[in-house]
């Protein structure tokens, strides 16, 4: 990696670990130039406008997480294994990135969702290859013969879509220590829905 790529990096792991607090939204050339103290000029070299850094940032955001969910997750074994790893590693994600104000994707979906635009379009995209993602974990557990047949797995990662999001609301708006464990409970209880011999 050379100079000009570490610079470019050493601002985008600012601007993630700042977008998790004040939203994709929030990120400005301006701002990012007072928290790396580089001029704006500087920035600019790297990122010609704020809208391409905030793409830089959603972008980023989805290497990392690819990264620390779902490749470790793709090296369990096919089927319930890998699909509990994978919800395992989405719950812990944040953590484990060290985002202070929880997941980037997550919260530029709610600032972003009505807002047309290349940045909606870039949330949008990410969010349906994770489903994606997650219905080909699905289907897996299905070939493998842990779920049934005829388990709709589209109505399976909406639920398990769910699970998330009321853990990340209950861990960070109601400090519920409970959260995770109640997570895997619902998700143990979707399984069961869905399982072989139910």
């Amino acid at each position: 990696m050379g100079k000009g790529e570490q610079t470019r990096q050493a601002i985008l792991d600012e601007a993630f670990s700042l977008a998790s607090c004040i939203g994709v939204g929030g990120l400005s050339i301006g701002v990012l130039a007072e928290r790396t103290n580089m001029s704006k000029s500087g920035l600019f070299a790297h990122f010609g406008s704020k809208e391409e850094l905030q793409l830089a940032v959603l972008r980023e955001s989805q290497r990392r997480f690819a990264d620390v969910v779902l490749r470790p997750a793709l090296r369990q074994p096919r089927g319930l294994a890998r699909l509990r790893a994978m919800l395992v590693n989405w719950l812990d994600w944040t953590r484990a990135v060290d985002l202070p104000g929880g997941c980037v994707i997550n919260a530029a979906a709610a600032e972003f969702d009505d807002q047309p635009g290349a940045l909606r379009d870039e949330v949008r995209n990410a969010l349906l290859a994770l489903r994606r993602s997650l219905g080909e974990i699905v289907a897996k557990a299905i070939e493998t013969g842990e779920l049934r047949p005829d388990t709709d797995i589209e109505q399976f990662v909406f639920e398990l879509n769910g699970i998330y999001q009321a853990t990340q609301q209950n861990r960070r708006l109601f400090n519920d220590p409970d959260a995770d464990r109640r997570a895997l409970a619902a998700f143990d209880r979707l399984v069961r829905d869905s399982a072989v011999n139910h």
